[in-house]
């Protein structure tokens, strides 16, 4: 500013050497140096308005002299420069005797004369408002803590449209940390639950805060938390989550937290969130694809046993299964995109089990029909005078083109994957095609025959094979359709719920 102003800052510094200073500390929000100025020591300070205010007496006339301070006028004009979202610093000076040469809090106590506010804008980055409206569709409240002034905290919090409590002037509600040290713990966890912005926090009240929203008796939010210096190291450490940013960050908060922020950008943490839900996602599909398979060959084998009637399916033809369609049809849900509307659902409950009742009772309905197809298939083709090879190739069949058909049914666990795009997983595709075609040598080259006791089966058989997947297929997709009819009935129509100021449904449970 001094710059932009016409001052030369070397020529500054040769005039007016520093001679000692005291550095920023967050718990005093000041700092200070000593300079040496024509024979004189001089004494500069700036910081918070409310703590450079508290020492200052008079203020400079700019004539040499000093008038008495009118406080409530400095005031009011940092409030107005605040409301417009500036960063406010104030500054103060004081003559200290000729023969100081080095400067304490003491010097600097009182007795200041007060030379000026300094307005600057800090502003967000361009993707913070986007993520931050991406976080709370997706149920994460997220809350600025910081050390600025109120006004202007809660003007770059309304502006990046973060959802709090709000005031008569439409803008977010602060709470200083002068308020929050006059509450007790109880009550700091109701105003930690409906405050957006904290304003002039010390470090300790930083910790406080966490473990408000933690609280097993207020709503027990899953915490995450972000800071760079080393006062932030024990809430960083308290947190579930602690993020460090990897630019502006001390080595002691990088070494408290749970992961470092490479880039220090807010929306890094938004397009974490979507991956890992992608991720999850992907990996829950896979779980649901590969039980039933597993399932319906234990069942197969359990039933033969149990009636007494020659295996449909060998040991190493299960093996042969297992190994082919884990790796070229499981593998490639890896590369599923990410749904649409991942970023709309409330976060999961991190006690819930991997995998839903619904989920449980889709993987022991296409269990039961692989068993069905897969026996029955068997059956009749020993019936129809074949031999055990070609009956037990067709069984073999039935589980590995049941699995195909099942495989474009788990693309996505509620919609049909008419909705995702059929041809948007090249890589499944290409997967479900080098399948079918180590399925026909499977069933028709003779060293295969050899190794894996199978024949080679007609075309009736194939058709056969197919009509259990298609109805596995059109089963499926028929109780996810159901699911979501039921889900659709119950869902309050009408209004949006009400919401609390801090943004999630009254009376609804809810993660941060």
């Amino acid at each position: 500013m001094g710059c932009k102003s016409g001052l030369d800052a070397e020529s500054l510094h040769r005039d007016f050497p520093r001679v000692d200073a005291i550095p920023f500390e967050s718990e005093r929000q000041y700092m200070a140096t000593l300079h040496e100025r024509g024979g004189s020591r001089v004494a500069y300070v700036k910081g918070a308005v409310e703590q450079v205010l508290a020492r200052c007496t008079s203020v400079d006339a700019g004539n040499g002299g000093a008038v008495p301070l009118d406080a409530h006028a400095v005031h009011r004009a940092a409030d107005e420069l605040a409301s417009r979202g500036l960063r406010v610093l104030a500054f103060a000076m004081r003559e200290l005797p000729e023969d100081a040469s080095s400067i304490d809090h003491g010097h600097v106590a009182e007795a200041l004369v007060f030379l000026g506010l300094q307005g600057m804008i800090d502003p967000p980055r361009p993707r913070v408002a986007s993520a931050v409206r991406a976080c709370q569709d997706a149920g994460i409240h997220v809350k600025m803590i910081t050390g600025d002034h109120a006004r202007t905290a809660a003007a770059i919090a309304t502006g990046i449209g973060l959802e709090g409590a709000v005031g008569p002037d439409d803008q977010l509600v602060a709470l200083t940390g002068r308020a929050i040290a006059r509450l007790r713990d109880d009550e700091l966890i109701e105003h930690a639950e409906r405050t957006a912005v904290f304003a002039r926090v010390a470090p300790e009240q930083k910790l406080r805060l966490v473990r408000a929203l933690q609280a097993p008796h207020g709503e027990n939010h899953i915490v995450a938390m972000t800071g760079d210096g080393v006062n932030d190291a024990p809430a960083l450490r308290q947190a579930d989550i602690g993020i460090a940013m990897g630019i502006a960050g001390t080595e002691v908060a990088k070494e408290s937290a749970d992961m470092v922020l490479a880039d220090d950008d807010f929306s890094s943490i938004e397009a974490a969130v979507e991956e890992g839900r992608g991720v999850y996602d992907n990996l829950v599909k896979f779980i649901t694809w590969t039980l039933p398979t597993n399932l319906g060959e234990g069942l197969v084998i359990l039933v033969a046993v149990l009636a007494g009637l020659r295996l449909p399916i060998l040991p190493v033809q299960i093996l042969w299964i297992n190994m082919t369609t884990a790796v070229l049809l499981g593998l490639m849900l890896a590369f599923e995109a990410k749904e649409p509307g991942i970023m709309k659902r409330p976060p999961r409950d991190p006690g819930a089990a991997i995998l839903t009742k619904p989920l449980l009772m889709r993987i022991g309905l296409v269990g039961l029909l692989l068993l069905a197809g897969s026996f029955s298939l068997y059956e009749w083709e020993l019936a129809q005078g074949e031999s055990a090879a070609a009956a037990r190739t067709v069984a073999v069949n039935v589980f590995v083109f049941g699995e195909i058909f099942y495989l474009f049914n788990c693309r996505s666990l509620t919609h049909s994957m008419f909705r995702l795009g059929v041809l948007s997983n090249r890589w499944l595709l290409a997967g479900v095609g080098l399948m079918i075609v180590l399925q026909i040598g499977f069933t028709y080259l003779p060293f295969m025959n050899v190794a894996f006791a199978t024949a080679p089966i007609g075309a009736g058989e194939w058709a056969l094979v197919l009509a259990v997947g298609l109805v596995i297929y059109l089963v499926v997709g028929l109780e996810k359709w159901l699911r979501r009819r039921a889900a659709a009935v119950t869902r309050p129509r009408g209004p949006r719920p009400a919401l609390s100021p801090h943004g999630a449904p009254v009376g609804g449970p809810h993660r941060s």
